[in-house]
């Protein structure tokens, strides 16, 4: 949710962890996203920078 409200506010970018086995990553995994989560993200994402 902070994603897509940040970039619907005009932020110019976003840093979004992906990786394809969080639960097994030396670092960052809690907050990593999977990759197919990242797609549906960023097709949200794409679908508000359009309406901007």
């Amino acid at each position: 949710p902070l994603s897509r409200a940040a970039i619907a506010v005009g932020a110019d970018g976003l840093m979004i962890e992906v990786h394809n086995d969080p639960e097994n990553a030396l670092s960052d995994g809690a907050q990593s996203l999977k990759p197919e989560k990242f797609g549906q993200l960023m097709e949200e994402i794409n679908r508000i920078v359009t309406i901007h």
